[in-house]
């Protein structure tokens, strides 16, 4: 059975990315995942193993990159009401562009800093 060689090279960057972040109590992880129809995020403490706030593009209807500004600044406010200001972003491997960019620049309007 064949791996896609960019999933293998996304995996690669995405381990060599979490070998150097990690989400702490005080200043968690906001964490990107992006499909070819979905863009979901989370915010995770890793030293409790635990997903704080998530949410995802399931449920917003729109363009794509408006979709995952809307999931950033949903995102955003979700977290705010949990008391959390500050985040580590990881980008998960994926290119810091497009819908990657455009759900951190809506994450940072809804009030999180990184």
């Amino acid at each position: 059975m064949k791996t896609n060689i960019k999933t293998t090279q996304r995996t690669r960057r995405q381990k060599r990315i979490r070998a150097k972040i990690s989400g702490t109590a005080l200043r968690p992880r906001l964490s990107v995942f992006k499909s070819n129809k979905y863009i979901s995020a989370q915010i995770i403490d890793d030293e409790s193993r635990t997903t704080l706030v998530a949410f995802s593009s399931k449920d917003v209807k729109g363009k794509q990159a408006d979709e995952a500004k809307t999931v950033g600044t949903e995102l955003a406010k979700l977290a705010k009401s949990k008391g959390i200001d500050k985040v580590v972003f990881d980008r998960g491997g994926f290119i810091y562009t497009g819908r990657v960019a455009a759900l951190a620049e809506g994450a940072r309007e809804g009030g999180l800093e990184f």
